[in-house]
């Protein structure tokens, strides 16, 4: 039995085909209920720090629970897979141990791996797992062959550091196709957009009847494109526009030499990515911010960021974007409020302005879609349906990027979090 693994920026899953030919993915308990999302992140406890050993770290949904209970303390480690294309990023010191990259991951990786051997009857030997078209390549999130290898490369290594033996990766939207093709009955030309919290990516496909039994599927695939862009970064919108200019972007500090300066950009821009907040808790970078603590002409403002860091907040502060960001899909405005801090933030955000946040990035999906249309010589009139999973498939201005070009009468939608693992499964088991 090959597994088929959605490693996620925000969420993962595992699946297989059992022998019965059903589809089943592993389930996690998830408080007092049980999910068949895991979500992508570790937490180190505080306590970890006080032991001479190597810290073990709490997984996916237990990490949060560990994180809550400890009052936030610890340290909390969210959106690991947008590091994998950085030559900058090859490990990080926890409580004075190196963890690589790639031991990180691993650790993910491993609890699901262990989650399949123990529900799906699963040896855990193989594995085809899912990657992008293309991996985040830096803070531009441009598009970049040699990061992509890298990236992959990376991913490989993680997955045998799990433990898995035989290691194969298949595109996201790819095995989003072929989940989708499950539901047909007829012969349809799909073109699959698959939005997670790193990277939005599209498949041109032929699916249904006459292709399903073909030796070679692959023959089907007309084209595959992707932007590294997606939910991480609407989030990031709303973290520039609302959360940054309290905590002091924008305002004033005024040198040793007397001279009015900005305070330095590069530090509301890692706060802007979740994979870099809990990384800004460096002793250098720490010695900074209150450096400019005592240079600021607002000093709150930047005694609120010390806080946010020095109290490890990043993942409250990313529920509380999130939510507003999904409430945003069904309401015209919200209300954000963040009152972990001691000067609480709070700011009615309009769907509108949130819109216009966006409109650059809704422009690089918008070239990316026309791009891929244009190399595979495919007409927007010839394509049957839309399917668009993941979670940035519900905020409405990207359904209206395809509605626009596609008609609203062509879009299809569902299971947004598990379509991808269900795909790889059943690829994974066509290919056994």
């Amino acid at each position: 039995m090959t597994l088929g693994l959605d490693f996620g920026t925000t969420n993962s899953a595992v699946g297989a085909v059992l022998a019965d030919g059903s589809c089943r993915l592993a389930s996690f308990p998830d408080g007092d209920d049980t999910t068949v999302t895991f979500r992508s992140v570790l937490h180190f406890t505080a306590e970890a720090a006080e032991r001479r050993q190597r810290p073990i770290p709490a997984k996916g949904p237990g990490a949060i629970e560990s994180y809550l209970e400890e009052g936030c303390g610890g340290r909390f480690l969210q959106s690991l897979k947008s590091h994998l294309a950085s030559r900058l990023f090859k490990e990080a010191w926890i409580f004075g141990w190196k963890f690589t990259l790639e031991e990180l991951i691993a650790e993910i990786l491993a609890a699901l791996r262990q989650a399949a051997k123990e529900q799906l009857g699963a040896s855990g030997d193989r594995v085809l797992l899912g990657r992008p078209v293309h991996f985040v390549a830096g803070a531009e999130r441009r598009i970049d062959p040699e990061s992509d290898a890298h990236a992959e490369a990376r991913l490989r290594a993680a997955a045998e550091l799990a433990g898995f033996r035989e290691v194969e990766l298949e595109y996201e939207p790819v095995a989003a196709a072929f989940e989708y093709e499950r539901s047909l009955d007829r012969d349809e030309l799909v073109l699959i957009g698959d939005f997670g919290g790193g990277t939005s990516d599209f498949c041109l496909v032929r699916l249904g009847p006459s292709f399903r039994n073909r030796a070679n599927r692959r023959e089907s695939i007309l084209g595959v494109d992707g932007v590294p862009l997606a939910g991480d970064v609407f989030d990031g919108r709303i973290v520039r526009a609302v959360v940054a200019p309290r905590l002091g972007r924008g305002s004033l500090r005024r040198s040793a030499e007397g001279k009015e300066l900005p305070v330095p950009a590069w530090i509301y821009g890692k706060l802007e990515r979740w994979e870099d907040v809990s990384f800004l808790a460096t002793p250098k970078t720490m010695e900074t911010l209150r450096r400019l603590e005592a240079e600021a002409m607002e000093p709150t403002r930047i005694e609120s960021l010390i806080q946010l860091v020095e109290d490890d907040l990043g993942y409250l502060l990313y529920r509380v974007v999130e939510d507003s960001k999904c409430r945003l899909s069904d309401a015209e405005s919200v209300s954000f409020v963040f009152d972990e801090l001691r000067r609480r933030l709070r700011q009615e955000i309009r769907r509108g302005d949130f819109e216009t946040w966006l409109e650059p990035d809704l422009e690089q999906m918008a070239a990316c879609i026309d791009r891929l249309l244009d190399k595979t010589g495919t007409a927007a009139s010839d394509v049957d349906r839309v399917f668009l999973t993941g979670g940035s498939a519900l905020v409405p201005c990207v359904r209206a990027l395809f509605a626009a070009r596609f008609g609203e009468d062509r879009l299809r939608g569902g299971e947004e979090l598990t379509t991808v693992a269900r795909g790889l499964a059943l690829l994974a088991s066509e290919r056994s």
